[in-house]
């Protein structure tokens, strides 16, 4: 671990002053009312970002992106959660983290010129196919098939839970190319102006209002095979790889929304009175807040040892899932402590701690759940 940790320098700083001014600026002002319209302008504020440079981090500069480090994507998550919306958050990073990783690591440069770069310029967005009604966590299960005919896939199937979904250009698409169980799954870049493709319903969901979930169906689509990414029946493995960078940054995300959401009720406990006195001097909620701190804070040096980890080439998978584990149950217990002590303040739309409840509800189920990040955990720790 180096001398100074996190190893944060000038040059992080002030590319992290600069998402907080973007965020502050073009998103934070909507954090209500994009919620209540239940959609964002993706493609006017993605326009924005590319333009600032933020779509690809670490991403290859032939397609456009920066080259940059982990510790760049950390400072670029921590401050876009000052959006206070975690909707319009979790479909930012599906473009960013979450569906395009995998393509800069695996894709052809073809593949690369038709899908990544135009992400990177805020051109196209993407989303992440992988859940199915009938499995989610289990991604061995997945039924929808991708069949060779002459030199295409015909694809048939759904997926379901599926951000940005009704709205992307494109589809990072985990199908079954061969027989059941891990070794028969692709991964294919599946246009989503594909006849046979269409969007079912936009699911209402509890939180992450600001974007969609949709459930998507596949009908005899025909796409080109050089849209398969990577090795026909190697998918699985790709996916459990991109699974790391995808859970690494829902934990940073709820690292800093907690730290967000503290601060909040700190500055609202100064203010509102009881009894004569600030609710902050109560020793019941000066100790509840001292022991929330400590936690928030041991998790979000966890979530650093991941990036870490990561960020030097090793295997992340163990410190992976243990951050996101932590992150996103702790996650959990802070919202509900925080909205209590607002009392009936906190059960109204007025005051950000409502919707903070919803959305990280979804932080212990996107992405693996807590149950499977446990399974992980006692395997890679000889456990059993």
């Amino acid at each position: 671990m180096p001398a100074s940790f996190p190893p944060w320098t000038e040059e992080h700083e002030l590319f992290r002053k600069s998402v907080r001014k973007f965020t502050h600026e073009r998103l934070t002002p909507h954090k209500q009312s994009w919620d209540k319209a239940g959609e964002w302008p993706a493609r006017e504020v993605f326009k924005e970002m590319a333009d600032l440079g933020l779509l690809g981090i670490r991403f290859g500069e032939a397609s456009g992106g920066l080259g940059l480090d982990w510790w760049y994507t950390t400072a670029f998550v921590e401050e876009l959660t000052q959006a206070r919306n975690g909707g319009v958050v979790m479909s930012i990073l599906v473009n960013t983290d979450m569906a395009t990783p995998i393509i800069d690591e695996i894709g052809t440069p073809e593949q690369k010129e038709e899908f990544l770069a135009p992400v990177i310029a805020g051109e196209k967005i993407a989303a992440l196919g992988v859940t199915e009604p009938g499995c989610g966590s289990d991604v061995a299960a997945i039924r929808t098939t991708a069949r060779k005919d002459g030199g295409d896939y015909v694809i048939n199937g759904a997926k379901t839970y599926i951000t940005n979904g009704s709205f992307a250009d494109f589809i990072t698409l985990a199908v079954r190319t061969g027989d059941e169980g891990h070794f028969g799954i692709s991964l294919v870049l599946f246009p989503t102006d594909t006849p046979g493709f269409s969007v079912g319903r936009k699911l209402d969901k509890l939180g992450t209002r600001s974007v969609d979930s949709s459930e998507l169906h596949f009908d005899n689509c025909r796409i080109p095979q050089r849209y398969l990414l990577g090795q026909e029946n190697g998918g699985f493995i790709h996916i459990m790889t991109n699974f790391q960078g995808e859970r690494l940054v829902a934990a940073l995300m709820a690292n800093a929304g907690m730290e967000m959401q503290i601060q909040d009720a700190l500055e609202y406990g100064r203010q509102r009175e009881a009894f004569g006195r600030p609710i902050l001097k109560f020793q019941v909620w000066r100790h509840k807040f001292a022991d929330l701190l400590t936690r928030a804070l041991a998790c979000k040096m966890l979530g650093y040892h991941a990036v870490d980890t990561i960020n030097h080439g090793g295997d992340p998978t163990l410190q992976v899932s243990m951050a996101k584990l932590l992150a996103a149950d702790l996650a959990q217990q802070v919202a509900y402590d925080c909205l209590q002590f607002h009392g009936g303040y906190g059960f109204v739309e007025e005051y950000d701690i409502a919707r903070a409840y919803r959305d990280v509800r979804l932080l212990t189920i996107g992405g693996g759940t807590s149950e499977v990040m446990k399974e992980i955990i006692a395997k890679w720790s000889g456990i059993g």
